[in-house]
Formats: C-alpha cells, sequence, structure tokens
C-alpha cells in the first residue's frame, strides 16, 4: 500500500484572505483556469467560462440544497450547546455533533426553543431525539440556523446567508454543508451555457461530514472517510455514459460531483442508482469518468484538497494556490474559483 504523508497537503494562507462574506455578484468571483497539459495558468473572472466551454460538453451539477441545520440548545443551567445534525435516523431520532458538552456526560435532556430533546453520547457522534409531538423537520426549520463553516469568524447568521450558502439551481435538500462550487452560478450564466450547447446534467450528493473532516491522521490512508448519500437518475447516467463513449467533455461541477460519477460508474458500472459512497480521492487515483473539475480553493489537509490534487497534480494545484495568494484571490466556502481543464 502506497504511504503518503499528510503535510504535504499542508500550506499556509493569511488569514485575511478566507471570505467572510460572499461577492457581490455571484459571477464576479475570480477565476483561475489552470490546463493540465502544459501547466498554463489563467486569471480571469468566472462570468467567462463559457469562453472555456463547446457544444456537446456535459457539465454536471449537484442540486441538493443546504438546510438549516446548526441548533442552539439549553441547559437546564442555561448553559448553550452547538448542535449541528449529521445524519437522519428513524424516527425523530439524528447523529448530530455537540459542544460544549460536559465531560463523561452521557444523556442529557435540553431546550431547542420550546421544545424538549434528548442527548445520548455514542462512539463517533452523538444522537438527538427531538421530544415533540409533530414533525421534527418542521422543529428544526423554525429553529435551525444555516450551518456556516468555523473559518467564518460573524457573529451573526445574515439573512443574505439563507440566500447565498445555496446555489440558484438547489432543490434535493440534505446537506449540510454547501456544494461551493456552483456558488458563482446564476440562472443567465446557466442559460447561456445551454446556448452554447452545453448539455447541463444534475446529480444528487448530500454533503455530509465525509466532505468537510480534515485529516488529522499523520498518513493520508489511515483517514476514515464517513460516508454521505447521492442518487443519479438512470436516464441521467445512460446519458453521461454515452457522452463519455462519444468522446464529449463529462465536466464535473465541485468534488461532490466527481465523487458521485466516480462512484457510481465503478465495477462497471453496476453501483446502485442511489446509495451512500465513502469514496476517498487522493493522488494515485485513477479517474474514470471526469474530464475538466469547476471547485473552490480548499482547506489544508481536506479531502477536497486531495481530490484535486489528485486530479490537477499535487505540485500544479500548489502552484496555483501560491499564484491565488499573490493575486489576492478569497479562499474557501465564500471565496473563488478554479476551473481544471
Amino acid at each position: 500500500m502506497r504511504i503518503m504523508d499528510s503535510g504535504l497537503f499542508d500550506y499556509i494562507l493569511p488569514k485575511e484572505m478566507i471570505a467572510q462574506d460572499p461577492v457581490g455578484e455571484r459571477t464576479s468571483s475570480n477565476l483561475l483556469v489552470f490546463n493540465r497539459n502544459g501547466g498554463a495558468i489563467e486569471h480571469r473572472s468566472f462570468h467567462d467560462i463559457a469562453g472555456y466551454l463547446r457544444k456537446g460538453d456535459v457539465l454536471i451539477l449537484n442540486d441538493s440544497k443546504v438546510f438549516p441545520a446548526r441548533l442552539k440548545a439549553i441547559k437546564d443551567s442555561g448553559g448553550i450547546i452547538d448542535i449541528l445534525l449529521v445524519e437522519k435516523l428513524e424516527g425523530k431520532k439524528w447523529h448530530c455533533l455537540a459542544n460544549n458538552m460536559k465531560k463523561g456526560a452521557s444523556e442529557l435532556i435540553v431546550s431547542i426553543g420550546n421544545i424538549k430533546a434528548k442527548l445520548t453520547q455514542h462512539p463517533d457522534f452523538w444522537i438527538i431525539e427531538f421530544l415533540c409531538e409533530g414533525n421534527d423537520y418542521d422543529v428544526i426549520q423554525q429553529y435551525g440556523q444555516m450551518p456556516l463553516p468555523p473559518y467564518i469568524k460573524r457573529k451573526e447568521i445574515n439573512s443574505i446567508d439563507f440566500e447565498r450558502y445555496q446555489t440558484v439551481y438547489a432543490e434535493a435538500e440534505g446537506s449540510i454543508a454547501a456544494p461551493t462550487a456552483g456558488f458563482h452560478f446564476t440562472k443567465e450564466l446557466l442559460e447561456k451555457i445551454e446556448n452554447i450547447g452545453v448539455n447541463v446534467v444534475k446529480i444528487t450528493l448530500h454533503i455530509g461530514i465525509g466532505t468537510f473532516f480534515l485529516i488529522k491522521n499523520r498518513f493520508i490512508e489511515e483517514h476514515k472517510m464517513h460516508r454521505e448519500y447521492y442518487q443519479i437518475d438512470k436516464s441521467v447516467k445512460e446519458y453521461i455514459q454515452s457522452a463519455k463513449e462519444e468522446g464529449r467533455r463529462v465536466i464535473a461541477c465541485g468534488t461532490s460531483v466527481v465523487r458521485t460519477l466516480e462512484t457510481a460508474y465503478a465495477s462497471n458500472g453496476s453501483t446502485p442508482l442511489n446509495a451512500y459512497t465513502e469514496l476517498f480521492i487522493y493522488p494515485g487515483y485513477k479517474f474514470k469518468m471526469v474530464d475538466a473539475l469547476i471547485t473552490n480553493f480548499h482547506l489544508p489537509k481536506s479531502t477536497p484538497l486531495l481530490l484535486a490534487s489528485a486530479f490537477a497534480g499535487r505540485d500544479s494545484l500548489l502552484k496555483c494556490y501560491s499564484e491565488a495568494i499573490e493575486r489576492g484571490y478569497r479562499f474557501y466556502s465564500y471565496g473563488d474559483s478554479m476551473f481544471i481543464i
């Protein structure tokens, strides 16, 4: 087994380059275009991406929608517990992450608004059970907040986050982190792209902790990739396969799309249309389906960074990152974009 040190995927980013808010217009983000054939780098605006697409291309979007998965629970003592819902279980139970829990506590009753809930500790997660008569989704919609990542250091979540921490084509609710590569598209830009003759199709992968948990192990092969649910329609899968066989470019918008495609077409295409994936892509992986990738600038030692490194080449990707830092690009979820061709 190949052993790869996680320190190879670390880099230094000045804190002021971490985007704290979305740009004014979605398409006004910077776009770094990297050509794997020859290593050329170009600096454009995202609205220029249509110029790099051509008739017959297939652009694949993740239509997963972020739900307000962050909750504030109150202990009987008045202390606040920050809860992030992770995965729906049976009944009104969810796997969750819980901060500010008393050391040694294994069970606790808390209040979320006027609703009681029970927290129970399990090996990898806490389990929260909503003790309400109605639907637990109603509680989440009423009291939940958008789950902005912790590197966005604002005191409050703004109303604009409910619009902008979401793609314009989001439909299938289920993500606790956004497929951020799609933030830069507007409906007008997508229409322009389709008018070129690009075929735009959608798949679903509900982004969970598998995407945003950083690699803590020294060797990346030791990292555990938590499962995430994906779904792809049969007609879409057949269409993408046909396009690939015809030699047309398959362009993934986001690492979540890459993981879905590479999972769905594994085992000679016999993988289920809707299932969980634990696919962990890092350098050395042989891509089967994806020809080009739209992606944001990712955190050091993150699984999306390793996927992008596998696609572009580690040294080439870090060179792109270095040049983006020199030019004042904005990084992470609300940051700028790359197009790797």
